[in-house]
């Protein structure tokens, strides 16, 4: 994980972008700024009182209003939503004056991933938003040399066959852009290829189907289980003539509570690093942080915010 995170932060400073930062009192987050800005990683904008644009607010809470006053909002709303500066940092970004944000370490996850939504521009290549984690597992021969990609462990609770293709092909999308490794995407089930019968199968296999008429670019199975997909063994038994059981490193869940509740046991029984949640599926990149996130962690989230911003 070390060499691979160290890459990221390289190529980061080959092209650093202005990053924006709205949570200014949160001594990690201040931190992580001094150390991004010393090393190049990044431009960091810090957003405090002095450096908000009072013109800006309220070119932006027009901006807002009319693109969701069909909804409902008032411009007063639209107004209050830019005194906040995690929709002020958002309009930034969407409005070309930053590059990405990261937010999260005093934020909620569905706070970030609601001023997403609502302020940047969808990918239209994929329609979606979802999430992904990196996760780095010590002593790990699976997966990318113990690299993983996990999807969706932040956003959609329940998603429909439709979305979870969209979100596999978004997390094999950020395996190859960022990571630079050739995805082996799994859809995760408790079935492996016909091993059991269900309606929650039966969306997973729905699901391969219409990732694999979407896109020709990455090698996607399913319904695969978690054995089948990452241990070489395993899958010579349960899916001999499978291009990716065996060799996943992309790994898709079936909803948010199979995705959120593995990323966290790998984190704690495994000792693996947890690198997320990085918002996908927009077209200006945001990464979110976990409220328990470490210097280190904003710092690694603020690199890869980087990377995929200097792809657009």
């Amino acid at each position: 994980m070390e060499k691979i995170i160290q890459s990221i932060r390289e190529r980061a400073k080959s092209n650093p972008k202005k990053i924006v930062f709205p949570e200014p009192s949160d001594e990690r987050v201040l931190k992580a700024v001094e150390y991004i800005k010393e090393e190049k990683i990044a431009a960091p904008l810090l957003l405090t009182q002095d450096n908000i644009d009072i013109n800006k607010q309220e070119e932006f809470a027009n901006i807002f209003y009319e693109r969701k006053k069909a909804k409902g909002i008032s411009f007063e709303e639209a107004r209050e939503l830019m005194e906040d500066p995690l929709y002020y940092g958002a309009m930034l970004v969407a409005r070309g004056f930053a590059d990405g944000f990261v937010a999260g370490a005093t934020f909620t996850t569905s706070s970030v991933i609601r001023a997403a939504l609502n302020c940047l521009d969808i990918d239209k290549t994929i329609g979606l938003v979802s999430s992904c984690f990196i996760m780095g597992v010590p002593n790990c021969s699976f997966g990318e040399r113990g690299i993983f990609v996990y999807a969706d462990c932040g956003v959609i609770p329940y998603p429909t066959s439709e979305q979870l293709a969209l979100i596999a092909i978004s997390a094999a999308k950020f395996a190859r852009d960022v990571l630079n490794f050739e995805p082996h995407v799994a859809l995760l089930s408790f079935s492996t290829k016909g091993s059991a019968e269900g309606r929650w199968i039966d969306k997973v296999k729905e699901a391969v189907g219409i990732a694999r008429s979407k896109t020709d670019e990455f090698a996607i199975d399913g319904e695969l289980q978690a054995d089948a997909a990452i241990v070489p063994e395993v899958a010579a038994i349960k899916a001999p003539q499978s291009k990716v059981a065996g060799r996943a490193n992309v790994l898709i869940f079936p909803n948010l509570d199979a995705g959120n509740i593995c990323y966290k046991l790998t984190e704690r029984l495994a000792g693996a690093k947890a690198i997320g949640p990085i918002v996908l599926g927009t077209k200006q990149p945001c990464s979110d942080l976990s409220r328990g996130c470490s210097v280190e962690d904003i710092i690694d989230c603020t690199a890869i915010t980087v990377i995929r911003a200097q792809k657009i």
